[in-house]
């Protein structure tokens, strides 16, 4: 079997479309159709559904994939290594959410970029759950860290460790409202709020207010900004309330820049997940950084 049609088999699975498999390839999308097509026609069997967007694996396609991109990226692996140049460092390619990446995972990697005969130099890219699993999928990325488990074979996931969720706001706010209304009346003491958030839909919030509440926020977003540090900082300043992570408002907390308007028995829990493409982990600069990560993650507490 032909290696070149496999690899174009392989991309376009993870990239569930024929258009973007051709632009990460460097082909023409009648060149990647042809391929398929070829491919198909030697095994006899379809492996895609074609729809109006993009294309869907069969269940041949998806065994065909499962065993073969493991070994073509061990192939990549080894073309983009070279045989014998040991002077030029490995390089991991990292996505995950900014705050987390950049809090957590970054300062815990850097201590692997060193040249030491098992270092590699890193490289990292910021975002959503949706976005970095399939920049995953498509091989832009060797190892992703996600809030969202992947489903199917071609990804695999290994949780790595959960963040609780905390309500805050500055302590103007409590003064405002009272500590004893906050007591007795819980989430409707804070109907009147403003909310601070990443996005117009209110994940973090709605997320908290289910979970402790059993209900929905009726406040509505006064500043909305896709950055947790940045939501941090609005908060600080007074803009509202806010749901954070402890890991990054807990400085805050502990200097009285913000307080916690309500401390539930049990805390909303958010999980965080390392994923890989299956097979992958026999790469021995993506199998350090899995297993320094979950080292790390230990001590994230």
């Amino acid at each position: 079997m032909d290696l070149a049609l496999l690899r174009t088999f392989v991309t376009v699975h993870r990239a569930g479309s024929f258009t973007r498999a051709a632009a990460l390839l460097g082909l023409s999308q009648p060149a990647v159709t042809s391929q398929i097509r070829t491919l198909e026609r030697q095994l006899g069997k379809p492996l895609f559904l074609r729809q109006a967007r993009g294309v869907t694996p069969t269940t041949i396609g998806d065994e065909l994939a499962h065993k073969a991109a493991p070994h073509l990226d061990a192939l990549v692996e080894i073309a983009e290594s070279g045989l014998d140049d040991d002077s030029s460092l490995r390089t991991l390619h990292l996505a995950g959410p900014p705050e987390f990446t950049a809090e957590r995972a970054l300062p815990a990697l850097t201590e692997l970029t060193g040249d030491d005969g098992q270092g590699f130099a890193l490289r990292a890219s910021f975002g959503t759950a949706e976005e970095t699993l399939e920049g995953l999928a498509a091989g832009h990325h060797d190892l992703a860290i996600s809030t969202a488990r992947p489903r199917g074979a071609l990804l695999s996931a290994t949780p790595l460790c959960d963040e609780e969720h905390v309500l805050v706001a500055a302590p103007r706010w409590v003064e405002r409202i009272g500590a004893e209304e906050l007591r007795l009346k819980g989430a409707s003491a804070l109907e009147d709020l403003p909310v601070v958030e990443v996005h117009e839909s209110l994940p973090l919030v709605s997320h908290y207010w289910a979970s402790v509440f059993d209900s929905r926020p009726a406040a509505s977003g006064a500043v909305v900004v896709p950055d947790l540090r940045a939501v941090l900082a609005c908060t600080i300043a007074g803009a509202g309330m806010a749901v954070l992570p402890r890991y990054l408002c807990a400085p805050a907390l502990a200097e009285g820049e913000i307080v916690r308007l309500h401390d539930p028995a049990v805390p909303p829990l958010r999980t965080y997940f390392l994923v890989v493409r299956t097979g992958t982990l026999a790469m021995p600069h993506v199998a350090r950084a899995h297993e320094w990560l979950q080292r790390a993650a230990t001590g994230w507490g």
